[in-house]
Parts: C-alpha cells; structure tokens; sequence
C-alpha cells in the first residue's frame, strides 16, 4: 500500500474529473439520444435505436455527412503533404530554419475563429469590380480565370472551406515530420549510399518506411480535428447548407430546432466517428509498447 496509495491519492481527483465530466456526460448523451425528448420540456420515453436509424432519412444529415468526408480528406491530404514537403525542405538544411519554424508554426497558435474571420474575407466570392481577398489578387496580377466561388461553391465549396485548415495545421505536421526525419540515425543513410542507392531510393527505403509511425499519428489527429470542425466553418460561412456538417447541424438541432435527442444523436454519431480514428490508433500504440 506505501508503493501505490500516494500515487493513487495524487491522481484521484484527476481520475474523478474524467469519470463524470467525460465518460459521465458521454453516457448522458448517448442516453439522451435513445429517448424521444424532441423538445426541451418534456422527459422522454426509451426508444433504443430509433433515432440513430431515423435521421438518416433526413436530407440535412446526409448533406452533412457528404460535407464532412470531403472536408476531411481534402484537409488531411493537404495537411500531410504540404507538412511533409516543408519538412522535407527543412530536413534538407534550408538557410534561416529557425526562422521559418517560426513563421510556419505560428498559424497554430491562432484560435479557428480568427483564421475563419480573416479567411473569410480572402474567400469573397465577389467577382470583378466587387472582387476582394484572393479574387481581387488574381484580378490583379491578370489571372481572372482563377477567380472562384471559394465555398460558396455548390460542388467544391467544402474543399475550399479546408484551406484555411491546411493553412492553419500545416505547420504543426510539418514539426512532427521533421522530427521524424531527424529522428533517422545519419549512419544507416550513409549505409545505404556507400551500397550504391541513389538519394532517391535512400528516402524510399530507409527514410520513409520510418516515418510510418508519425505519418499514423498526423493522421489520426488531422482526423479527429476534421471530423468535429465546428468554429472555423462557422466563422467562415455561418449556419449554411452549403458549408453544413454534423457539428453544425448538431448545434442547429439543439439551440435553434430545440430538440435535445437529435443533437445528442449528432452528437453520438461524432463520437463514434472519431472513435473509429482514435481507438485503433491506441490499441496499436499498446501493442507497440508491450512488445519493447
């Protein structure tokens, strides 16, 4: 007891948070979302899964959902590939690194809100003499023809509503990728080339194959930041059907429809998804550990 109980007492309150304040209120939600307390004074009777299969049936959540895969892969490609690329210009031994560290890390400390207020403004879907942001840049420089609808778009609105994401999250990539690259011992490149492999085949079959842990990780963090973006959509375009996703519609559901079980349902549903990035992740992570 002297070996465990201090440490115990130590992280008690911390374990006693987490009970209620997560798992306690994610089992409300999720016994919320099996009532039909479809409005905001009313109990609820169980109706187990009739929500969860219901919704379905509602054009808005299909739109949603459609909205929020092509955010994510659209995010989390880009994410990883311009972090990657800046990475690999760093790893390369770029002059001034410190200093564009510095400018490609500094978007992440910016909260989502204030990159969807300035985006906004460089998204303007004006054409011509009402062109500002990006469009009145292109007609500028004379490149009319790249001026765009920007997420207003009907079909690609939610591709261009991840730039700003990319914008944002790029740099921090770029860190973990980079210290992946630092992180492969210079003798086993040096190994590689003394036995005839071009700079090329150095990074295809030693570098990276590993990076696969960080490229995994990147992943699932992109991932789950994808999959419940909420201010940045809103402070870009408000409480649209063109730009809606689950976090969106959840919110609509729950403060402007008033209907607790819906938005819980949302609400159940983003877990899940989430979970499906996350739980995976951890399970291969203690696998991982048990074997070193």
């Amino acid at each position: 007891m002297r070996r465990w109980l201090p440490g115990l007492l130590l992280v008690a309150p911390s374990i006693a948070a987490i009970a209620v304040f997560v798992y306690g209120m994610l089992g409300w939600n999720f016994r919320l979302a099996m009532t039909d307390q479809h409005d905001e004074v009313s109990e609820g009777k169980f109706v187990g899964l009739e929500n969860f299969t219901g919704i379905w049936d509602q054009p808005r959540w299909s739109i949603s959902v459609n909205h929020a895969i092509v955010f994510t892969v659209v995010f989390v490609g880009g994410a990883l590939l311009l972090g990657w690329l800046l990475a690999f210009l760093m790893e390369k031994g770029l002059r001034g690194e410190g200093t564009f560290r510095a400018i490609y890390l500094f978007p992440m400390a910016i909260s989502f809100v204030a990159t969807g207020v300035v985006w906004r403004w460089l998204m303007n879907s004006g054409a011509g003499e009402r062109a500002v942001g990006l469009n009145r840049l292109f007609d500028v420089v004379g490149l009319e023809f790249l001026q765009w609808r920007w997420f207003r778009d009907q079909d690609w609105g939610m591709a261009a509503m991840a730039i700003p994401a990319i914008w944002q999250m790029s740099g921090y990539v770029m860190a973990l990728f980079l210290a992946g690259f630092r992180g492969v011992p210079e003798e086993l490149r040096e190994a590689a080339r003394v036995d005839g492999c071009t700079e090329w085949k150095v990074y295809r079959h030693i570098v990276l194959p590993m990076l696969r842990p960080v490229t995994l990780s990147a992943l699932i963090i992109l991932g789950h930041i994808s999959l419940k973006a909420f201010d940045l959509i809103v402070a870009v375009s408000g409480k649209q059907i063109i730009t809606d996703v689950p976090a969106v519609f959840m919110w609509v559901a729950v403060f402007d429809s008033h209907d607790p079980a819906k938005g819980a349902t949302i609400a159940a549903y983003i877990v899940i998804a989430v979970s499906v990035f996350v739980i995976p992740y951890l399970v291969w992570s203690l696998r991982k550990e048990r074997r070193s």
